[in-house]
């Protein structure tokens, strides 16, 4: 067979190939390529040959360039790659998640010539892989602590944390950064009981100035002020026999602490405008964002008061000290994205994924 016929052969059976062929010289220009890669890339073949191989954006391109030396790729001083997983940008700008082959090419001599390189298609095997680590997240997801999200350590220690404290009739205060799921903690703390029978009552402090705030964790009766047409039971007593959440604590008046402080010392309230104490029998879980420790040193906080709640603390740790669970939740907001808008938003690559602080 002549070498013309050979040579004929040959480049029918790799533009044959499904999988993306390309030939290099030493200095590393695309002196070839097959079918298969015309049709990954998006580019035609004049658009490729001629190109220095890094034309083609691969994201281990630059990991295995060397700086120094004689050799412009790591390839020609190991003399093969093998089973690499890389990505490449199509001609459109989407990548192309391929496995990557790579060997030297020789003369009748010895001497190197340039390497040939394939690349294998696996996008797909990708896309399936990403779509199961979904799956395994929503799992976990339902499988999460009271609906709370988070699998790294530091969650481990809360919820461990959360499962003692409802097991304890002490006041338990949480505390952290807004957004880091206090008001899901105290819930958990109070539904792990499992007596579907004791009240939750929550009280937002904040929201509420002294009289107002007062007259609602107490009670008045009718006439105790203005506009009191008739009495009304306090959130203490209605939440007998369960549990009270505080939030935002930190925010309760001094004139409101002294109450508190009784509350939890002696079991009782007064109503606003009675002197009568009317037997509670209550567990407070109260939580902050604010600094206590700083606010009794500064008079703002009863120091009585803080040692009070301060029995069974519970730390919160922001996003940013437990980025782990940055996959979990992302998923988690994604599909209710996905609910809201009915748009088919799949989520975040895992080239984005692994820009996560680690």
């Amino acid at each position: 067979m002549h070498e013309k016929e050979m040579y004929n052969y040959w480049k029918t059976v790799v533009d044959t190939i499904q999988d993306g062929v390309m030939i290099v010289d030493k200095g590393g220009t695309i002196v070839s390529v097959n079918r298969g890669l015309v049709r990954m890339s998006g580019y035609d073949k004049s658009e490729i040959v001629g190109k220095p191989c890094s034309f083609l954006n691969c994201d281990t391109c630059e990991m295995v360039r060397e700086r120094t030396g004689d050799h412009w790729c790591v390839l020609f001083r190991t003399g093969s790659i093998n089973m690499r997983r890389c990505i490449f940008l199509r001609r459109d700008g989407q990548p192309v998640h391929v496995l990557k082959n790579a060997s030297l090419l020789r003369d009748g001599s010895g001497e190197v010539i340039g390497a040939v390189e394939t690349m294998t298609d696996i996008s797909e095997v990708v896309e399936k892989d990403t779509q199961i680590e979904a799956y395994r997240r929503e799992l976990c997801q339902e499988d999460g602590f009271h609906g709370i999200l988070g699998s790294s350590a530091a969650m481990q220690r809360v919820f461990d944390l959360i499962a003692n404290a409802a097991g304890s009739d002490a006041p338990v205060i949480i505390l952290g950064e807004s957004g880091t799921g206090k008001e899901l903690a105290a819930k958990a703390i109070h539904d792990i009981r499992g007596d579907d029978g004791r009240p939750y009552v929550k009280v937002n402090c904040a929201s509420l100035n002294s009289a107002l705030l007062e007259s609602e964790l107490f009670g008045h009766v009718k006439g105790a002020f203005t506009g009191a047409y008739r009495s009304r039971e306090g959130r203490f007593s209605a939440a007998g026999g369960g549990d009270i959440f505080l939030d935002e604590i930190g925010d309760v008046p001094l004139s409101v602490q002294v109450k508190l402080l009784r509350v939890l010392e002696e079991k009782v309230v007064e109503r606003v405008g009675d002197n009568t104490p009317i037997p509670v029998n209550v567990r407070i879980i109260s939580a902050t964002n604010r600094d206590l420790p700083a606010m009794v040193r500064d008079g703002t906080f009863r120091e009585d008061l803080f040692y009070r709640i301060n029995v069974i603390p519970i730390h919160m740790p922001p996003l940013r000290e437990r980025p782990g669970d940055v996959p979990l939740l992302a998923d988690h907001f994604f599909r209710r994205v996905r609910l809201k808008s009915g748009k088919q938003v799949r989520g975040i690559s895992r080239e984005a994924m692994r820009l996560t602080p680690r």
